[in-house]
């Protein structure tokens, strides 16, 4: 952890360390600095990431599946089509009608933002997005991590820690259930936590 360059004023961090850029598998490990510093909070867990393995986020584009490069916050708000598994965070239990729109090339003005439409409605951006009421193994409960927020052109939408599904990701972070709800128990917004992600040689940049 004393090897990052900035953790950005986080007093949590979760590291997700591949060891290659075309590595589909990661070890995700969780940091806390209670002021005294840094300490190990949870055992290292197994992660799985991008089918493309690793890329910059200036350099991805919307459905290459790679995972972004990085240090990026997460995001205000945790969903989940199961009910709040204790979180500390603002929850939201998914409902028919929620989207995360994914639009990038279609000039969607809410690209990147969830969204919710009348159930039984087919929202303009539908096509290129995802239904997330209807996710129910990816996504019995997930965090988003705030890659391309706000969006800076089609480089990525809805990146999330979330379930893992046994494959790899669309250029997400996954995590075997039980491994996600202890992660997301622990997050504390009060903490102003951060996700640092990449690969070994070039994760420790940041």
């Amino acid at each position: 952890m004393e090897q990052l360059a900035t953790t950005d004023g986080a007093k949590q961090v979760i590291v997700v360390d591949a060891p290659s850029f075309s590595s589909t598998t990661a070890t995700l490990t969780t940091w806390q600095n209670d002021g005294t510093g840094w300490q190990q909070a949870l055992p290292p867990m197994p992660a799985v990431n991008g089918s493309s393995g690793w890329e910059y986020g200036s350099d991805r584009r919307e459905g290459d599946g790679s995972t972004p490069i990085g240090i990026y916050a997460i995001g205000a708000t945790m969903y989940g089509n199961d009910p709040n598994p204790g979180v500390s965070f603002p929850y939201h239990q998914l409902v028919c009608g929620d989207w995360w729109d994914e639009d990038g090339y279609g000039n969607s003005p809410t690209y990147n933002t969830f969204q919710h439409v009348p159930c039984g409605t087919t929202p303009p951006f539908a096509n290129a997005s995802e239904a997330l009421w209807t996710e129910t193994n990816a996504y019995p409960y997930f965090a988003v991590i705030n890659f391309n927020t706000p969006p800076a052109g089609p480089l990525g939408a809805g990146i999330f820690l979330h379930a893992n599904v046994g494959q790899p990701t669309a250029g997400c972070v996954s995590l075997p259930l039980p491994d996600l709800v202890a992660v997301l128990r622990w997050l504390q917004p009060s903490m102003d936590p951060v996700v640092v992600m990449g690969p070994d040689s070039v994760v420790r940049n940041y």
